[in-house]
């Protein structure tokens, strides 16, 4: 028995010291660390279970009890923590938190890199899975501080750069630890953006739809990759494939992308924690669906300054609104069951977090939430509950003292203790000096009045009816106030220094002219509670949410629109068919369908309008369109971005939507643009204005794709810098295409060689979407739409495809489609062309306004286009100039933007024309629609009013009442005392071919 106490002896102290064998020469190696018990407290042990007048007891850096009748150890440390309520410390899982960034790339160099500079790795710089945040940190104990006052404990670190930013790490804001104590888990997530590389300047993405390719070429590559397939070794790849069991976090900020982010984890089998930016609110019904969490910011919008009137038209009606909504966002994501936790990230400054986070709680965020999404749901997204996340014994001694209910508006936070390491922010119990003194220096006596809040007091002094400024800093018990004179045309002030004690405080004071006396102030008895005036704050106000339309900007509706069985009586139709032209005939619109046409219809349950003087047609149908595209219309990163696809970037709320619906358009072909010999593939939509971008697109359309000939690929304009990315010739170009439909031959042999078993090594091939893209085309499974100018290239592109026994579906633009519209014609091409516009570059010197009618005549298809968000809108008035060069007829000219661009895009048994059966997309025009005085009086697409002409001098009365009480709103909150913020002009440009980049600058602010 007494070798068996001994070995139970030798086994606690091997257990208590197992880790200790460093030695120590800046003190005594013992540590005789006690109990601490802080009592009397209010406790959350989460955020639906409190205990009154409890205590927490800790030891080191664990809970070791808490509750109610604890029996304290022998000599604890006793904290009296009466009239306080304690919470778990809160826990951020988006920042960049002690990260040590490497060197940012120098500027100067605008040449492109198209190749990757790394060997090993990725061939892409912008994924970087291999980067380990826990190898990269280095703490910072002013930041870490920054956050302990606002309640975190604990964060995830990561640095986000690149597609794929590699893995974050989880640890405490523990000063007093070593890395080795605070890390809790070295890899716990693995991070996604939409953007490149800071530290890499290899061209590609150049897009947010090139983000979005690249991302799943990674997933097929990674897959490939971990089944053995691969000749060569990839860090990026395999560290990817580790990384999948971990927390997949994207940083995708718009509500639009964070759809975006989760339409890419579906595809893969990842439920992404997907970081929002706050305005989740305004797609909720397609948000709720993502069944995704969110990470969300509480960064709200400051006021804008709009005492200038001029400067305050620069501030759209979206942004107004927004500040208005925004900080409802929590409160509806709550209500309706969405996920989330707060973040303390993108704030400008960390302190506003808890005035936000309180702001959201008024604003109607439940308490509890608001503490289960910043503790217990962070806590078990990153499977660390059993470590933080709540108060229970065994758990990490991280939480937060507050002066009362952390979520009212006076409550502050008083200490955050790490791992069982106290931080005291403000005195547990300050002392109170607020109240009113006599206050005598150098014989002269004021009225000196201490008020505020106890972390800052506010003081001002008054003599005969004269108020001195004075500032006041208090450090107990030591006391510091200035007081200046009246002199406006010289400041002198009084420095009075000195201690607070039984109600007096006294020191010493240095006047004006240098000379030192003393000073005392005695405070006056206080008045009965009778007597008392108290000084009341207005409550916080809530101010009412304006409505969230669709889409949440002008102009949208507060309701989607709806279909409407709707007749149209006595109307001039413009069939597009066999019929031609027929007046005064009734047009049922049913189900969406184009129902009955003819004469004295029946009534019955439909909305009667008045077709009288006026003309109905098919709706406008923009073959060539780059509006309602997010982040880029073009890929050109690298010669070929046929992995990319415009489906993936539609913006729904694009206020060219509204303006193309007022035109008269119904529906557009949105093109990649011609930056490259092989562009992304296209997005066929209805301008279903107010819906989601799934709603808009017509998924069961034939499948286009964007290539392109001429100046733009060759980067003749694009500057010397640009001179490395091949081809730099039209001869190139033609090798382009060569080349890569040989390599689709090649690849689409090695599967069907795999697939049949006659693969002897049974290696699966890599999947490439690229060549697969480029399979669909050969298989004449995908059309492909053409940019063009050139009658040479454009020769050439024809019996490129004839070569590879396909035929080009559409040369666009096609300028000089009339000096080969006889080979078109034989080719079965089609010409989608502009009506007049010339030399606007060198290549279009030779345009002509009869290219239309001549490509018409020698049997081609053809269309007017736009290319422009602006023409766009008078595609009919486009349309009409060919009746003027060309002699066309009118009917010809208006199945130029209707029936021909449906039969182009093969299309036209639904939509283009009027005929019984067909999608009822349909325009009503004051006149004929070829006349440069009409107007689109109502614009209907799937049997829905879009646009409604009658409604729009409402609406615009809507939009200014709007504006206005919202203006008002702003001032008084300027007057308030409000941060505000300089009235910023909203950039929406317009995209064309030869856009580069995410942004354009054109724009049409005021009512967006």
């Amino acid at each position: 028995m007494r070798y068996l106490s001994l070995w139970l002896l030798f086994i606690v102290s091997f257990t208590l010291h197992a880790q200790d064998y460093f030695p120590k020469n800046d003190g005594v190696k013992q540590s005789f660390k006690n109990f601490t018990a802080i009592q009397n407290a209010t406790i959350y042990l989460s955020a639906t279970q409190k205990i009154e007048n409890a205590t927490l007891l800790i030891k080191e850096n664990k809970i070791v009890e808490v509750g109610t009748g604890i029996v304290l150890p022998k000599g604890a440390e006793i904290i009296d923590a009466k009239g306080k309520t304690i919470y778990p410390s809160f826990i951020e899982l988006y920042s960049e938190f002690g990260i040590n960034k490497p060197t940012a790339r120098p500027n100067g160099n605008f040449t492109p890199q198209y190749d990757t500079n790394r060997e090993g790795y990725y061939w892409n710089d912008h994924i970087k899975p291999e980067y380990n945040a826990y190898e990269n940190i280095g703490y910072e104990v002013k930041n870490a501080a920054s956050l302990r006052e606002i309640g975190f404990g604990a964060v995830v670190s990561h640095h986000n750069d690149g597609v794929i930013a590699g893995t974050g790490l989880f640890w405490t804001l523990n000063d007093k630890a070593s890395d080795a104590k605070r890390i809790l888990k070295e890899k716990v997530s693995q991070h996604f953006t939409f953007s490149k590389s800071k530290f890499s300047k290899q061209s590609y993405p150049s897009s947010l739809m090139g983000s979005m390719a690249l991302i799943r070429q990674v997933f097929h590559d990674a897959k490939w990759y971990a089944q053995g397939s691969s000749n060569s070794k990839d860090f990026s790849l395999e560290a990817f494939n580790k990384n999948k069991n971990l927390l997949q976090i994207f940083n995708a900020g718009d509500k639009l992308n964070a759809l975006r982010a989760d339409k890419l984890g579906d595809e893969f089998g990842v439920k992404y924690l997907i970081k929002g930016s706050g305005n989740e609110f305004e797609r909720l019904d397609e948000i709720k669906k993502t069944n995704a969490t969110f990470i969300i910011p509480i960064n709200f919008p400051e006021a804008y300054d709009v005492t200038d009137p001029y400067l305050a038209q620069q501030v759209s009606v979206s942004d107004l609104k927004f500040w208005n909504q925004a900080p409802f966002n929590l409160k509806i994501l709550a209500e309706n069951n969405v996920s989330f936790v707060i973040s303390a990230t993108d704030l400008k400054d960390t302190k506003s977090f808890l005035s936000n986070l309180k702001k959201a709680v008024l604003y109607g965020l439940p308490k509890e939430k608001a503490l289960q999404a910043l503790t217990e749901n962070p806590a078990k997204l990153l499977n660390q509950f059993e470590t933080v996340g709540s108060l229970a014994k065994g758990k990490l001694a991280n939480f937060i003292i507050t002066s009362g209910d952390l979520f009212e508006d006076k409550s502050e936070i008083m200490e955050n203790w790490v791992q069982g390491e106290r931080n005291i922010i403000t005195k547990l119990n300050p002392t109170d000096i607020r109240g009113n003194y006599e206050l005598t220096v150098n014989n002269l006596k004021f009225d000196l009045k201490i008020d505020g809040e106890i972390s800052k007091f506010e003081a001002k002094a008054v003599k005969d009816s004269i108020t001195y400024g004075t500032k006041i800093q208090f450090n107990d018990p030591w006391i510091n106030l200035v007081i200046k004179n009246q002199d406006t045309t010289h400041a002198n002030f009084v420095r009075l220094s000195g201690t607070w004690g039984n109600q007096t405080m006294q020191g010493k004071a240095v006047l004006e002219n240098g000379n030192e006396t003393t000073w005392t102030a005695i405070k006056k008895e206080t008045k009965s509670e009778g007597d008392k005036k108290e000084d009341k704050k207005d409550a916080p106000k809530v101010p009412n949410m304006y409505i969230i339309t669709y889409p949440n900007l002008a102009f949208g509706a507060a309701e989607k629109p709806k279909q409407e069985t709707l007749l149209f009586k006595n109307v001039t139709v413009w069939t597009g068919e066999k019929e031609g032209i027929v007046k005064e005939v009734d047009v049922l619109i049913q189900n969406g369908k184009i129902s009955k046409m003819g004469k004295n219809l029946p009534i019955n349950e439909a909305k009667v309008i008045d077709g009288t003087g006026k003309h109905l047609t098919a709706g406008i149908i923009d073959e060539h369109s780059h509006i309602a595209i997010s982040n880029g219309v073009n890929e050109g990163g690298q010669n070929s971005s046929a992995e990319v696809t415009i489906e993936d970037v539609v913006n729904s709320e694009d206020i060219n939507i509204y303006r193309n619906l007022a035109g008269g358009v119904t529906s557009a072909n949105l093109l990649h643009g011609s930056a490259n010999p092989i562009g992304g593939r296209a997005a066929f939509i209805k301008l279903k204005w107010g819906y989601a971008p799934d709603e808009m697109l017509v998924k069961d359309a034939p499948k286009y794709i964007k290539f392109a000939l001429g100046e733009n690929v060759k980067q003749s304009n694009w500057g010397d810098f640009a001179r490395n990315r091949f081809p730099q010739s039209r001869m190139g170009v033609e090798q382009v295409y060569e080349d890569y439909f040989t390599r689709a031959i090649e690849y689409k042999n090695e599967w069907d060689a795999y697939k049949i078993g006659k693969n002897k090594n049974k290696v699966m091939p890599r999947f490439d979407i690229e060549m697969e893209v480029l399979g669909e085309i050969l298989a004449k499974k995908r059309f492909i739409t053409c940019h063009s100018y050139v009658q040479s290239e454009i020769n050439m592109l024809m019996k490129l495809a004839e070569r590879y026994q396909f035929k080009i579906q559409t040369f666009t633009h096609i300028l000089e489609g009339y000096k080969l519209a006889d080979k078109m014609s034989a080719h079965g091409v089609a010409g989608s062309t502009f009506a007049d516009w010339w030399a606007y570059k060198y290549e279009v010197n030779d345009a002509i306004p009869y290219n239309a009618a001549i490509m018409m005549n020698e049997g081609v298809t053809v269309s007017i286009n736009s290319d422009d968000a602006e023409m766009s809108r008078r595609l009919n008035q486009e349309a009409a100039k060919t009746v003027k060069y060309g002699n066309v007829t009118e009917e010809e000219a208006w199945n130029f933007v209707t029936l021909n661009p449906a039969k182009i895009l093969q299309m036209d048994q639904r939509i283009g024309s009027i005929k019984v059966g067909k999608d009822a997309d349909v325009v009503l025009w004051s006149d004929s629609p070829l006349s440069i005085y009409t107007r689109a009086e109502k614009t209907l697409v799937d049997g829905i009013i879009f646009y409604d002409l009658e409604k729009q001098t409402e609406n615009l009365a809507t939009i200014q009442k709007e504006r206005a009480e919202l203006i008002n709103s702003l001032l008084d909150a300027k007057n308030k005392g409000m941060k505000t913020q300089l009235p910023k002009k909203k950039e929406n440009g317009h995209y064309h071919c030869d856009t580069l980049g995410e942004y354009c600058s054109a724009s049409h602010y005021k009512y967006n």
